[in-house]
């Protein structure tokens, strides 16, 4: 009986043309977003308060007109009088004789490095544990996402509060809550992203050349799943600001009463809601439009990054 036949299937020469044709595509995917993000109106108006939120946080030094801390109308402070706008001070001063602009503004400092570093600790821990779930599988992936299950099964803020509590009353431990509650989301989704992107032909293809499957996760499955992430963080700034503030509100942010920072000032302002109701107006002004900015932003790259809200 003789051996059956052994055919072999010639390989295509890879073609120089054809990777820097598929580079331009990724390249144009993004000048196509950028472009329907201009046409968007809700992205504009997300972009220009995130740009104002930024530039006021980085130019605080600039823009305030008194130190984070001073005390410039303590004098004509009274239990029963809190003095108003004037035009030494626009927006009045607080219950401690500070002024009501300066905090705001050397708040915004605090709350963007609040928002970023946790925003920052949370993706890292997150990308950790999704790729070793969505690249090992198997018992590594039962075991991550056990633990991720374990984490949402506890009410964030809750959770927030609690870690908050045991770390210590500072502004690092405000940091680590924030970060360690958005690691289970940014982890799942990673995870179900490079689970979708590992059933695509290319990483078949990949593999039919002999390359690892390190390489192919590395430098393949990964780098492809990494865009849905990039925009929850996005979203996840706005809950960040948002949480930072409720953890601060609940006496839990660290700091002296007269520290600027946006749920402090609420705090601040609770006792002198009849004497001085715009002492709590503007932090939760300043919270909600700046929540909404990056909410705005984070939805509309969303839709420009989706191919299947593309509109021809």
């Amino acid at each position: 009986m003789s051996a059956p036949e052994v055919y072999e299937v010639p390989q295509a020469p890879v073609d120089a043309g054809e990777l820097a044709e598929d580079r331009r595509a990724g390249e144009a995917l993004w000048r196509v977003a950028a472009r329907r993000l201009l046409r968007n109106p809700a992205a504009v108006l997300g972009v220009v308060i995130v740009v104002a939120f930024l530039l006021v946080a980085l130019l605080a030094p600039v823009l305030a007109p008194y130190a984070p801390g001073a005390l410039p109308g303590r004098a004509d402070v009274r239990p029963t009088f809190i003095p108003g706008p004037s035009a030494e001070h626009p927006l009045g001063l607080d219950r401690y004789g500070a002024d009501v602009l300066s905090q705001l503004i050397w708040g915004a400092r605090a709350s963007l490095l609040i928002g970023v570093l946790s925003t920052l600790l949370g993706l890292a821990g997150g990308m950790v544990l999704g790729t070793l779930a969505g690249a090992f599988g198997g018992w590594a992936d039962s075991a991550v996402m056990r633990l991720v299950d374990l984490m949402l099964a506890v009410p964030s803020l809750l959770l927030a509060v609690s870690i908050a509590a045991v770390a210590g009353q500072t502004p690092s431990s405000v940091v680590i809550a924030i970060g360690v509650v958005q690691v289970p989301v940014f982890a799942r989704l990673l995870r179900g992203s490079m689970l979708a992107q590992k059933n695509q032909d290319y990483v078949l293809a990949a593999r039919s050349l002999g390359l690892s499957r390190r390489t192919v996760t590395m430098s393949h499955v990964l780098p492809n799943s990494v865009s849905p992430v990039i925009v929850q963080a996005t979203l996840l700034l706005a809950t960040a600001v948002i949480e930072a503030a409720a953890l601060s509100f609940l006496g839990l942010g660290g700091g002296s009463p007269t520290t600027a920072e946006w749920g402090r000032m609420l705090v601040a302002a609770q006792n002198e809601l009849e004497v001085a109701p715009r002492l709590a107006l503007w932090p939760g002004l300043c919270i909600s439009v700046t929540a909404l900015g990056f909410t705005l932003f984070g939805e509309a790259l969303r839709e420009a990054l989706d191919p299947r809200s593309r509109r021809r």
